[in-house]
């Protein structure tokens, strides 16, 4: 199971914000490109990225996200409200590896037939993130209408490479994972289902390893030391 430390980026920061908006972000670190280095530098082989500012819609850090895969030899995977051709060559075109497609987009068949046709399915991936089990879109208006195995599904069909499974009532509050939410869509579809939101301690890693899960995103467990990133990958590896 690969380890996919989190940095979210709000405003040039490290942050954990509330789904509904900046407010009361809290602040880990002033320097993400330092976070990205000791990850990196601890055996990381891969960096989970999210846009904060492009998610709530008050700007992107497009630049400052290029600069930090250029310091980088291990890839990049990037969320943040990404929803079109446009923004998934944006982001391959500044040297991310996958991109992180809003749960929306495959709800389009138009737009999910012409991104696959474009990209390599190896660079794309889909975002879904549940709220007591129910898809959630916080500008998506629609989002109730589909579930998550649809949307995965269809995913699947197109060469997507991974899901990353976010369940939004756990996510940054470190009271464990929904890891059987995101194992029953790993066994629908037989993709590289990654488990975000929650993880609080190392048998929480040894529960998604065991529900075969190809991946998890860690972020607030790292920072407030429930463990370390060293301890956090050969959980996962061994």
């Amino acid at each position: 199971m690969l380890l996919y430390p989190a940095i979210d980026i709000l405003r040039g920061r490290v942050a954990r914000a509330s789904r509904r908006g900046p407010e009361n972000a809290t602040v880990y670190h002033e320097d993400p490109l330092a976070i990205a280095d000791q990850f990196a530098a601890a055996g990381a082989s891969w960096l989970h990225v999210v846009d904060l500012d492009r998610a709530f819609g008050f700007g992107e850090q497009t630049n400052f996200i290029a600069k930090l895969i250029r310091r980088l030899s291990i890839p990049v995977q990037i969320g943040g409200a990404l929803d079109s051709a446009e923004a998934v060559e944006e982001m391959r075109d500044i040297g991310v590896q996958r991109v992180l497609l809003h749960a929306k987009t495959a709800a389009d068949p138009e737009q999910l037939r012409a991104i696959a046709d474009q990209f390599s399915g190896e660079s794309l991936g889909l975002a879904i993130d549940v709220e007591n089990g129910i898809l959630w879109g916080r500008t998506w208006a629609e989002s109730a209408r589909w579930s998550a195995a649809e949307l995965a599904g269809r995913a699947h069909d197109a060469g997507f490479a991974a899901i990353v499974y976010t369940e939004l009532n756990r996510e940054g509050a470190l009271r464990g994972a929904d890891i059987g939410g995101a194992a029953k869509l790993s066994r629908a579809t037989d993709m590289h289902v990654i488990i975000s939101g929650g993880i609080d301690s190392l048998d929480d890693l040894r529960r998604a390893k065991q529900a075969g899960l190809g991946g998890a995103v860690v972020g607030r467990a790292l920072y407030e030391h429930r463990f370390s990133i060293e301890e956090a990958l050969a959980c996962c590896t061994s």
